[in-house]
């Protein structure tokens, strides 16, 4: 009587029993650290762990552990199920070496996932076309004739659609665009959020545009965000023709420069067309920015342009300039102004009244300011510049005052900026110096305020890690 560890197929039994499981736990301690990794890896690792090792130990023992016959039915459904997940193991492993590390701007990075795809597929129906003619004895031949003819009355049947699928083909070939770019097609402007066989999908910030590839590659349409840089936005404004040019030039670059969309570095410019027309160019970090950033700068200009005199569409007039809302408004600033009523006409003569917009800067930091300012409606918040951006210390409201270093002559430390719509009372310095002369106690009150600035500025800069030796008051 023969032994059982005799037996021909005891060999191959203890190894898929011994080998097997062992093999599918060292497989399981390498996805779970290439998952924790998030490493692309995983996904050929995982497919080997679930599916190409089991099956592949079920075909071991049909073959080799029961001794059948390579013929037999069973054997054949096993091993083209086998040589299928072996094709698709292979093909994940190829992927993953040559295109999920690609270096960006490398022929892998730049080859579109769509032509990955279909190269996969069709190597996919050729390695199952071998596998069946190798497990099968099917004839190759008469299948590929077939798959032929059908194709030829296929693509005629569906030669528009088709057509359509061809021309996005070559479009995501020829890659002219990317996701996260901005088109103008001359109908449609706005940001691609997806790429498909058919169609390009825009985001045009009122919805998804729609745009066939066909119409695309049959067609011009500019890529906003190509080359890599700056996107200018233009503007186009009119003044009165009795506005100097050279002030309205003034004017434009300085409420331009201010624009906190504006690229790092590059500089707004301003030129004069004509018939008291001006064009403005504005740098800004992208098309997604650009109209906010015209908004923006024409609600600026709106201000600004009263508050030097000059007529914005050919219109000067300035609602709050009126005699009776600066005497309001001196009145009201009175208590923090040590002013009587009887000062209220020279502080009139000297003063105006000015008006600012959300977040514009009403005094500039590093800068020795030439007026004193009130506030009247409103509020602003100082901050100091870093490398970093500005750190806000401090908030201001009615009846509180900036660029009191006007006095002493130094440079402003802080950045005064509007919270919302905000009023003041401008104070040049002459007055400033009369008024201090007169009113003692109105200049122990500036120096204790220039002091206590200086203190919440130094903590505020302390508090986020920066230590600076001087600052200035």
């Amino acid at each position: 009587m023969t032994q059982v560890w005799q037996e021909a197929w005891f060999p191959w039994a203890v190894a898929l029993a011994v080998g097997v499981p062992v093999l599918l736990i060292v497989l399981t301690e390498v996805l779970g650290a290439l998952n924790r990794r998030k490493h692309a890896a995983a996904k050929p690792i995982r497919l080997l762990r679930n599916y190409v090792v089991p099956v592949g130990a079920v075909f071991a023992l049909l073959v080799f552990a029961t001794a059948r016959a390579d013929d037999s039915t069973w054997v054949r459904i096993v091993g083209t199920l086998l040589g299928f997940l072996v094709i698709l193991l292979i093909l994940s492993a190829f992927n993953v070496a040559l295109f999920a590390n690609a270096e960006e701007g490398s022929w892998r990075d730049r080859i579109p996932s769509i032509f990955v795809d279909l190269a996969r597929l069709a190597l996919i129906l050729i390695s199952l076309a071998i596998l069946f003619s190798w497990v099968w004895g099917a004839d190759i031949g008469g299948l590929v004739t077939a798959l032929g003819v059908t194709s030829i009355v296929i693509g005629l049947a569906l030669q528009n659609a088709v057509g359509g699928v061809i021309s996005g083909l070559l479009l995501l070939f020829e890659q002219p665009f990317r996701l996260g770019d901005w088109l103008d097609t001359g109908s449609v402007r706005g940001r691609v959020v997806e790429v498909n066989w058919r169609a390009v999908h825009l985001d045009t910030g009122n919805g998804i545009q729609i745009v066939p590839n066909s119409s695309l590659a049959g067609a011009s349409f500019t890529n906003l965000s190509q080359p890599v840089g700056a996107y200018t936005a233009s503007v186009e404004v009119t003044f009165s023709t009795d506005d100097p040019p050279d002030d309205v030039l003034r004017l434009l670059r300085e409420v331009g420069s201010g624009l906190p969309m504006l690229e790092p570095g590059d500089v707004v410019s301003a030129s004069y067309l004509g018939a008291a027309r001006f064009s403005v160019t504005l740098p800004v970090s992208g098309p997604s920015t650009a109209d906010a950033a015209v908004a923006l700068f024409r609600a600026w200009l709106w201000y600004a342009s009263r508050r030097r005199g000059l007529a914005l569409d050919g219109d000067g007039t300035d609602p709050i300039a009126t005699p009776e809302r600066l005497r309001s408004a001196i009145a009201a600033l009175a208590p923090t102004l040590h002013a009587r009523e009887e000062d209220y006409d020279d502080l009139a003569r000297t003063c105006t009244l000015e008006r600012y917009g959300p977040g514009e800067t009403i005094q500039q930091a590093g800068t020795i300011p030439g007026a004193m300012r009130f506030l009247v409606e409103g509020g602003v918040h100082l901050a100091v510049p870093t490398t970093d951006g500005l750190i806000t210390f401090q908030r201001l409201g009615v009846g509180d005052f900036i660029g009191q270093t006007a006095l002493t002559r130094e440079v402003a430390m802080a950045a005064a900026i509007a919270d919302g719509t905000t009023l003041v009372l401008r104070m040049p310095l002459s007055t400033i110096d009369q008024l201090v002369r007169s009113k003692p106690r109105l200049a122990q009150e500036i120096g204790a305020s220039i002091d206590n600035k200086h203190r919440q500025a130094q903590a505020a800069l302390a508090e986020a890690g920066i230590v600076r030796g001087t600052i200035g008051r």
